[in-house]
């Protein structure tokens, strides 16, 4: 029962012999009611020529005829005196048990004829009549062994074919299921055999649209999901470890040469510069971590009710306090919407710092409802984004000015986490650039 093939012939075997074995006891049945209707037809048809010989006036004492010695009948008047009976009837007395109300022939299987100790079955027929002597009943049987035999004999056929056809049709079956589970297991096998760094194979598909077929494309459909996350974490992880070196080796740097000079180290100075470095990679961890949890599966944004307003507000009046270029929030307005106010916060300031970043003198910040969707805008007078970058810009790790220190550019990722969080509350954010600066659109869902 370990596989499906087993299974399927097991189930197969079961219906197939559940479905004989009513079959067979329906053929039983039939056979046996079909041979008895005969018995009873031919002796009906026995009893009505008695019974019209009877009312011409020619009933012999012993009625028989060619080819009808075994034939069993009996004849006897309204007193139950028998009048005239066959001959292997000679020595028995009146049938009994049996008498026709009406002019309607009446039927019935009775034994103990002619033999009244013989246990064998036989079908009575019995019918009123008349005589120039007054009414008479007129009885005619017919023996059920040749049904008994029939039936025998079809029985024992079917007790040895029916094992045979069910060996026949779990054979069968084994070996068609068989067949139809070798391209699957030979997917199985194939997959079983690739390693995590192999993930560029691909199962073969036929060119056949069946299930198997569905399953080799929906297989290899997953196996291209599989490879870009792998190269996904590949990336991210060489990229993290790149990131992590800079303030790392900055630090050993500096611990290097003021344990070389102790005595003309500016101890405050080194200090400061070492509190930078730990600084730089507590935010780079932090975002790290963030990123790590978003391509969790079963992590998601809160749904509570958020004040859009306020987040905008909040964030813009803390940006305000460090930033080096004017901060300009308006129009804001009322806008509700679902999720988490410190992520959607977060959203927020990552926008603003790198609008602050690459700003001239300048950055608005606006926040409209629009056909039920909350439009966040955050612009600045810079030099904009290149139209071959404005998918790029979202990616993680990714500057478009490799010539700008860590330092100052930050470890890009901020607008990655943007694009995530703001993804997981059902939105959409995209980049637009023209002669005035960089343009970022955030559209969220509002709550009616």
């Amino acid at each position: 029962m370990g596989t499906i093939r087993a299974r399927t012939t097991i189930a197969a075997c079961l219906v197939v012999a559940i479905a004989l074995l009513v079959s067979a006891i329906l053929v039983l049945a039939v056979l046996r009611r079909s041979l008895v209707d005969n018995i009873d037809d031919a002796t009906l048809a026995r009893a009505e020529d008695v019974a019209a010989a009877a009312r011409q006036g020619s009933l012999p004492r012993t009625p028989s005829a060619p080819g009808e010695e075994d034939a069993i009948v009996q004849v006897i008047d309204a007193s139950g005196r028998v009048v005239s009976r066959s001959a292997n009837l000679e020595e028995r007395g009146p049938i009994t048990g049996l008498r026709p109300r009406g002019t309607r022939p009446e039927r019935r299987t009775m034994h103990g004829l002619p033999d009244p100790h013989d246990t064998t079955d036989f079908r009575v027929v019995a019918l009123r009549t008349s005589s120039s002597e007054g009414p008479l009943i007129v009885y005619a049987a017919g023996s059920l062994e040749p049904v008994g035999e029939s039936v025998d004999a079809v029985r024992r056929i079917l007790v040895l074919g029916l094992p045979l056809l069910l060996v026949f049709v779990g054979g069968t079956t084994w070996v068609v299921v068989g067949h139809a589970l070798r391209p699957v297991e030979a997917i199985r096998a194939q997959v079983a055999d690739f390693s995590s760094r192999d993930l560029a194979r691909r199962v073969p598909e036929p060119n056949i649209d069946d299930e198997v077929g569905r399953l080799a494309t929906t297989m290899n459909g997953m196996l291209d999901r599989l490879q870009r996350f792998a190269e996904r974490q590949r990336a991210f992880v060489a990229d993290a470890s790149h990131e992590l070196q800079s303030p790392i080796a900055s630090s050993r740097a500096e611990l290097e040469v003021a344990v070389g000079h102790p005595t003309t180290t500016d101890w405050s100075t080194t200090a400061a510069d070492l509190l930078d470095d730990n600084q730089r990679m507590e935010r780079l961890v932090r975002d790290l971590l963030f990123l790590a949890r978003a391509d969790d599966p079963g992590a998601g944004a809160s749904h509570a009710p958020v004040d859009l307003d306020d987040v905008v507000r909040t964030e813009v009046e803390r940006i305000r306090i460090r930033a080096r270029s004017r901060i300009v929030a308006s129009p804001v307005a009322a806008v509700e919407v679902s999720g988490s106010a410190d992520q959607l916060g977060r959203v927020i300031r990552n926008l603003l710092e790198n609008a602050d970043r690459h700003a001239e003198s300048r950055v608005t910040v606006e926040l409209h409802h629009s056909d039920g969707t909350a439009v966040i805008v955050v612009a600045d007078d810079g030099a904009g984004v290149p139209a071959a970058d404005q998918e790029r810009i979202f990616e993680r790790f990714t500057r478009l000015d490799d010539s700008r220190s860590r330092a100052t550019g930050g470890a890009g990722l901020g607008l990655a986490i943007a694009k995530e969080i703001v993804e997981a509350h059902g939105g959409r954010i995209l980049v637009e650039s023209g002669s005035g600066g960089a343009r970022f659109v955030v559209r969220l869902p509002a709550n009616a």
